[in-house]
C-alpha cells in the first residue's frame, strides 16, 4: 500500500450563472496514480491541466460546489471520509504542501517565524513535545538551519525577504510538524536560474535525509527531470504519459509531452534558436502592413552583425551610469557605472540573478528613475525632458512584469489597451486598439473587447499588455520579465511576438529576464549584470556558449545545455 494513492478520481467545477443555471467543468477524468515515503513525483501540465486541482483534492482544500468522485487515500484512510477534526490532525502532521506564490501566501502583517510557529501550536495535540514556547521558539530556529537561512530571518517580515528567502520560508512550513509527504506547487515559478538550483537542491537533499515522499507540480519538465525519479504528464484533466524522468525527457512518447519537452530549450541546440512557433497573421486590415506603425522602419530580419557592431546608430547612449537608493551609510548602488549603447533594431536580452539592477536600469533608460551620476543620451542628442520625455514614452513603451498586477481588473480589454491614446490624444481609437489587439495575436479582436482580465489566461493578459504598448504605435519596446510564470505554449508564443515585431515591423526590444533560455532562443544580443554592473556584454551565441566571466559561467552552470549535457 503506497502512501498516497489516487484512483479513478474525477473532480468537476460547478458555477452557477448568471441566468440561474448551472455550469460544469471537468477538471480532472479518472486520473490513478500513487507515492509511497522515500519516492519522487513529478506532475507536468500547462494551465488548466489539472495539476494544482489534484494537490488540492489531497488535502480537501476545494471550494465546497466542486464533485469528486473515486478515492483519494493517505496510508490507505480515504481522506473523503474524515471529519473536520481528524482532516485538520492530518493536514501539516502527515501532508503539507508548499504553496504556489510565496509572498501571496504569507501574512505580510506577521513576521515569518509567527507563521511557522503557528503551524507547531494548532498540532500541539499530536505533537506535545512543542507545548512550551521556548520549544516552538527551538523549532523555529531548527527549521531555519534546515533551508539554509540564518535564525535571525525569523524576526523579517515577508516583504524584507528575497523572493528565494520566502519560498525558503515556505518549505519550513510545510516542514514544520515532520510531515511524511509534501506536495510543491510551483516551487521554483519566477525565481532565478541560482535560487531556483537552490531550492531544487534543498528539496532533494530534504526527500534523502527524512525519506519523504514529494509530489511537485511545475510546467517546466527540466525542473522535474533535475529533482523526480518519476514523471507523469497532463493534458485537459487526464494522464497523458508517465515513465521515468529520464525516459520521459528524452525519449516523450506523447506529442504533448514533446511539446512541453521542446518549449523550454537547450542552450546550444541550434533548433531552438530564433525558430519559434511560426505566426499565422489574422485576415485583418492592415494586420500585416507596416505602414500601420508610423515610428517604424519595415526591414527584412534586420540581424547584428557577428562582431557584435550594429549597422544603426544607437537609439540609447549610456556613459557611466550609476543609481544609488539611500543616503549616508545605508547607500546601495543598485545600478553602478554603467556605459551601454542600444540599438534601434536587435533583441538585447538583459540577464541577472534578482536584485542585480535589471529592473532599475530598466526605468533609468526610459526617464522613470533618475540617474545619480552618468548620463544618457537619445537619439545622439541629451535626453529629453518636460514634455519631450512624454514624446519618448509614445516611441518606447515598457511591457510591464506580471500582468495580472498590472491590469485594472474591472476594466475591459478595450479599456486598458485605449488608455495610451486616450493619455495622448490620438484620433482613431477604436482602430488603434483593434490592430493592436490584432498584432498582439489576440484575433479576432472583436472577441476581446469585453473581456475581463480574470477571464483570460495568463498567456492571454500578457497579450494585452503588449497589445497596450503596441496601441501608440511605438519604434522600440522595453520588457521586464514578459514571460515569468507562463507555460509553456505561452511562453512559446509570446517569446515568438518578439521575433515578429523585430523582422516584420523592424521593432527592437530590451527585454528583461532571469531565463537564459529565453535569451538563446531569441536574443542577437546578451547583457549579464550583477550587482549593478555589466560583467559581460556581446553577440548571443558568444556569451552563452563561450561566456568569458565567472558570474556568467556560474549562470549557465545551473541551466540545461548541451555543454553541461557533455561533461
Amino acid at each position: 500500500m503506497a502512501y498516497l494513492e489516487f484512483h479513478h478520481v474525477s473532480i468537476t467545477y460547478s458555477r452557477r450563472l448568471w441566468d440561474g443555471t448551472v455550469s460544469r467543468l471537468p477538471a480532472v477524468q479518472d486520473v490513478s496514480f500513487s507515492v509511497d515515503k522515500g519516492e519522487t513525483l513529478g506532475i507536468a501540465g500547462e494551465s488548466g491541466s489539472g495539476k494544482s486541482t489534484l494537490a488540492m483534492a489531497s488535502l480537501r482544500l476545494l471550494p465546497h460546489h466542486t464533485m469528486v468522485s473515486g478515492d483519494i487515500t493517505i496510508q490507505g484512510t480515504d481522506i473523503g471520509s474524515l471529519n473536520w477534526g481528524k482532516l485538520r490532525a492530518l493536514r501539516w502532521t502527515q501532508e503539507s504542501i508548499i504553496f504556489q506564490g510565496a509572498m501571496s501566501s504569507l501574512n505580510p502583517v506577521q513576521t515569518v517565524g509567527e507563521q511557522i510557529e503557528e503551524a507547531l501550536k494548532i498540532h500541539v495535540l499530536q505533537q506535545p513535545q512543542y507545548a512550551s514556547s521556548k520549544a516552538r521558539a527551538s523549532r523555529v530556529g531548527e527549521l531555519l538551519t534546515d533551508v539554509d537561512l540564518p535564525r535571525s530571518k525569523r524576526h523579517a517580515y515577508p516583504h524584507e525577504l528575497s523572493g528565494g528567502q520566502r519560498q525558503r520560508i515556505m518549505i519550513a512550513m510545510a516542514l514544520a510538524c515532520s510531515p511524511e509527504l509534501i506536495i510543491a506547487d510551483e516551487p521554483t515559478t519566477a525565481l532565478d536560474v541560482i535560487v531556483q538550483a537552490q531550492i531544487l537542491e534543498l528539496l532533494k537533499r530534504l526527500v534523502h535525509e527524512r525519506g519523504l515522499a514529494l509530489v511537485m507540480i511545475t510546467h517546466d519538465l527540466s525542473v522535474l527531470a533535475d529533482t523526480c525519479e518519476h514523471i507523469m504528464v497532463m493534458k485537459e484533466g487526464r494522464i497523458v504519459e508517465t515513465g521515468d524522468s529520464k525516459q520521459v525527457m528524452v525519449a516523450p512518447k506523447h506529442p504533448y509531452t514533446r511539446k512541453l519537452a521542446s518549449a523550454f530549450p537547450v542552450i546550444g541546440d541550434m533548433n531552438s534558436r530564433l525558430s519559434l512557433p511560426a505566426y499565422t497573421a489574422p485576415d485583418a486590415p492592415g494586420a500585416r502592413d507596416p505602414r500601420g506603425w508610423p515610428n517604424a522602419t519595415k526591414t527584412e530580419n534586420p540581424q547584428a552583425p557577428a562582431d557584435g557592431t550594429a549597422r544603426d546608430a544607437p537609439l540609447f547612449q549610456l556613459s557611466h551610469v550609476g543609481v544609488d537608493f539611500g543616503t549616508g551609510r545605508s547607500s546601495m548602488h543598485a545600478v553602478d557605472d554603467v556605459t551601454l549603447d542600444i540599438f534601434p533594431h536587435e533583441i538585447i536580452v538583459l540577464v541577472g540573478q534578482s536584485g542585480s539592477g535589471k529592473s532599475t536600469l530598466a526605468r533609468t533608460i526610459l526617464g522613470l528613475q533618475r540617474p545619480t551620476r552618468g548620463t544618457i543620451g537619445y537619439e545622439g542628442g541629451q535626453f529629453p525632458v518636460g514634455g519631450e520625455l512624454k514624446a519618448l514614452h509614445k516611441r518606447v513603451q515598457y511591457v510591464l512584469q506580471d500582468p495580472s498586477a498590472s491590469l485594472n481588473p474591472k476594466q475591459s480589454v478595450y479599456e486598458l489597451v485605449a488608455e495610451g491614446p486616450r493619455i495622448f490624444r490620438e484620433g482613431n481609437e477604436d482602430q488603434s486598439v483593434r490592430r493592436a489587439l490584432e498584432t498582439a495575436g489576440l484575433s479576432p479582436a472583436q472577441d476581446y473587447l469585453d473581456v475581463l482580465p480574470q477571464e483570460l489566461s495568463g498567456g492571454q493578459r500578457q497579450r494585452v499588455v503588449i497589445a497596450g504598448a503596441l496601441a501608440l504605435s511605438p519604434s522600440y519596446l522595453i520588457a521586464d520579465e514578459p514571460v515569468a510564470s507562463l507555460d509553456a505554449s505561452a511562453r512559446a508564443d509570446i517569446l515568438a511576438l518578439f521575433l515578429r515585431f523585430k523582422h516584420e515591423f523592424g521593432m527592437g526590444s530590451f527585454i528583461i529576464t532571469h531565463d537564459l533560455g529565453l535569451a538563446w532562443n531569441i536574443a542577437d544580443r546578451v547583457i549579464v549584470m550583477h550587482q549593478g554592473r555589466i560583467i559581460e556584454d556581446g553577440p548571443a551565441q558568444r556569451v552563452l556558449l563561450h561566456p568569458q566571466d565567472d558570474y556568467t559561467k556560474k549562470l549557465l552552470s545551473v541551466v540545461p545545455s548541451k555543454i553541461a549535457g557533455d561533461n
